[in-house]
């Protein structure tokens, strides 16, 4: 009989602990992060539009704005943790931060974090100027257009371009840039986040954006299996597209009003 109360006493006991495990194993991280107070989110420091330090050395940017809308919506302060491409993942895995910005969807990465629903466009666009009509890859034809070496824009463009148009390629974005702003080139290829910094100074050039040659909008990212707090940051998403400040950010940051179909995969 006293054996059989010991087995009964351990295996009651191993119940308990199994409870106790699977417990943790299921923690909500959203119930970790209301309790805290504060919600940690990865953001690159240097990465104009999206986040680059202001006059006051505060951190600004499209990034900062839809970082700022999570916490609110949470009920939370903010905290802002500085990531490189080489850390963050490991940042959000080892649980230093909660939440990352600025993340490119890939099946790779998708194995190993999830992803919330996109909020910022990522693009790449033939940008010239406004008197120079060109609406499609068909009207490259013959003109000279300024790319970044081996880089996707490069590949982008290579593949679009028609065979007269002469791709003068360099070795970095600020040399894209003089050579477009110079005249070398009548257009120039970059991302929609290098080209926001040109659509923003040159007043006299007036430059815009001509046509996309390929999309990717970036995503925020965080654990796997952490469904509210993913709920969460999809609804305040929903919520600033919803009442316009997403639009806004755009227009403040990135030069140019939010185009839905930009946040699609």
């Amino acid at each position: 009989m006293t054996a059989l109360m010991n087995l009964r006493h351990t295996a009651t006991a191993a119940i308990a602990v199994f409870a106790i495990l699977a417990g943790a194993a299921q923690a909500d991280q959203l119930a970790d992060i209301k309790a805290a107070g504060e919600i940690n989110i990865g953001i690159f420091s240097d990465f104009p539009p999206f986040s680059s330090a202001s006059a006051d050395m505060s951190i600004k940017g499209y990034d900062v704005d839809v970082a700022q809308k999570i916490a609110d919506g949470v009920g939370v302060k903010l905290n802002l943790v500085s990531v490189t491409g080489q850390n963050r993942i490991a940042y959000l895995n080892d649980n230093r931060v909660d939440l990352l910005m600025s993340v490119g969807y890939s099946k790779e990465r998708a194995e190993v974090i999830d992803f919330a629903a996109p909020y910022a466009p990522y693009y790449i666009a033939v940008i010239g100027p406004a008197a120079l009509k060109v609406s499609g890859k068909e009207d490259l034809a013959d003109k000279t257009v300024a790319v970044n070496r081996g880089t996707l824009e490069d590949t982008s463009l290579t593949a679009a371009a028609p065979g007269s148009a002469a791709i003068q390629r360099f070795e970095n974005y600020n040399s894209v840039i003089q050579a477009f702003i110079s005249g070398q080139t009548q257009l120039m290829v970059v991302g929609n986040d290098v080209g926001a910094q040109v659509l923003a100074r040159q007043d006299a050039l007036k430059p815009e954006q001509k046509f996309q040659l390929l999309s990717s909008p970036s995503h925020i990212a965080l654990r796997k299996g952490e469904e509210g707090l993913k709920k969460a940051v999809n609804d305040s998403v929903a919520a600033m597209i919803s009442n316009g400040s997403l639009d806004a950010s755009s227009k403040s940051w990135l030069k140019s009003p939010l185009n839905p179909e930009n946040l699609k995969d």
